[in-house]
């Protein structure tokens, strides 16, 4: 008996970790602060409830999303720049004398 018992405590304790490092918007079914009411009012079906209908799905965490890129060909301050810094290159390349300035 005491087996169970210690086997329940480690569930709970455990699942209780994991709700307060699990974020909120990743957590399933209901809301943070209810799973934390389960935890307590249900000690051995909470964490299990927690563990299969709760706890977020394997490499399924949300992450904030990147800003939006595009390509570096997409962007035409890119481009200008670019071809700016060729036809210099192109004029230096003609006329060594030439050191880029005005």
């Amino acid at each position: 008996m005491f087996v169970a018992y210690a086997i329940g405590l480690v569930l709970l304790v455990y699942c209780t970790l994991d709700v307060m490092s699990t974020p909120a918007a990743s957590v399933r079914s209901l809301p943070k602060a209810v799973w934390f009411a389960v935890l307590v009012l249900l000690p051995v079906l909470g964490p299990l409830a927690w563990l299969f209908a709760g706890r977020p799905r394997r490499g399924a965490t949300r992450r904030a999303a990147a800003p939006e890129r595009g390509a570096p060909d997409d962007d035409e301050d890119f481009l200008r720049e670019l071809r700016r810094r060729a036809d210099d290159h192109r004029r230096r390349a003609r006329d060594p004398r030439d050191d880029g300035k005005p």
